[in-house]
């Protein structure tokens, strides 16, 4: 029986040695339309409008949605409840893909197709998550915080992030895998030069992460943010708010594993 160009696929997906690869191969086929949505999410996750949340496909800690109280009338307040986070299952969508597409079903096929990505996708952003460290100068990971999530679009808006923080003093970790923000990190690097305020003082500057060229930028309202480049379209950003002084951020920067991070991912 000749097998199916979706069988073959099918096939070569669960074959892989590692999900990595599997990443590495078909990321390269996203649209730039699908890519320029996901950097619109992931903008805004970093501007803090989305944070604590999830994205339209994905996993993260927080399970209840609150809408407010009692806003008048007799109608009662909602109290408890919630979604459960449930990540696609890999092997049932892939059997899914191939009996839709041998009924013709192109659609269905399609689907459960990106589900199983989807999948891959998420079950990569766990692992990645449950190697960081578990502290990070002297602050301890905010385990509310912790989120993976996916615009669910193949490999286009994956994202990991963990905070760790005091009172006062605050250390985050974004890994994201889009080109748009990767684009924008390499123009900066491109320059090579580093800008600065009306005042004088130095606004930002290229340096390197464990032999990663790197951006870091600092401002006096929000503190350190350095952005590590990885591969063709995975970007690390740390976000330091309260450390004394650059070196100390770059000490904390450097207690990750960037490269088993870029390996997880499927960068070369």
């Amino acid at each position: 029986m000749k097998t199916s160009y979706l069988t073959a696929g099918l096939m070569l997906l669960l074959g892989t040695a590692t999900h990595a690869q599997v990443l590495n191969r078909l990321k390269q086929r996203t649209e730039n339309k699908v890519e320029q949505k996901a950097g619109q999410e992931i903008d805004k996750l970093f501007s803090g409008k989305n944070k604590n949340q999830t994205g339209q496909s994905g996993q993260g800690n927080n399970g209840t949605n609150s809408s407010g109280g009692n806003k008048g009338g007799n109608n009662p307040a909602n109290n408890g409840g919630g979604l459960i986070s449930t990540p696609p299952d890999v092997n049932q969508n892939l059997a899914e893909a191939e009996a839709a597409y041998k009924k013709s079903s192109y659609g269905e096929a399609r689907y459960a197709v990106q589900q199983a990505m989807l999948g891959v996708e998420l079950e990569i952003g766990n692992r990645i998550l449950k190697a960081l460290p578990e502290t990070v100068a002297g602050l301890n990971k905010e385990k509310e915080a912790d989120r993976v999530t996916s615009t669910g679009w193949g490999w286009a808006g994956l994202t990991i992030h963990r905070e760790y923080s005091t009172k006062d003093k605050e250390f985050r970790i974004t890994i994201a895998n889009n080109s748009v923000w990767m684009a924008a990190v390499n123009a900066y690097l491109a320059s090579g030069g580093y800008a600065q305020q009306t005042n004088g003082q130095q606004n930002w500057k290229q340096t390197k992460v464990k032999g990663y060229r790197a951006i870091i930028e600092y401002s006096e309202s929000s503190g350190y943010k350095l952005s590590v480049p990885l591969g063709q379209s995975s970007l690390i950003v740390f976000e330091g708010v309260s450390f004394a002084s650059e070196p100390d951020m770059m000490k904390a920067a450097e207690t990750f594993d960037i490269d088993g991070i870029k390996k997880e991912l499927g960068e070369q």
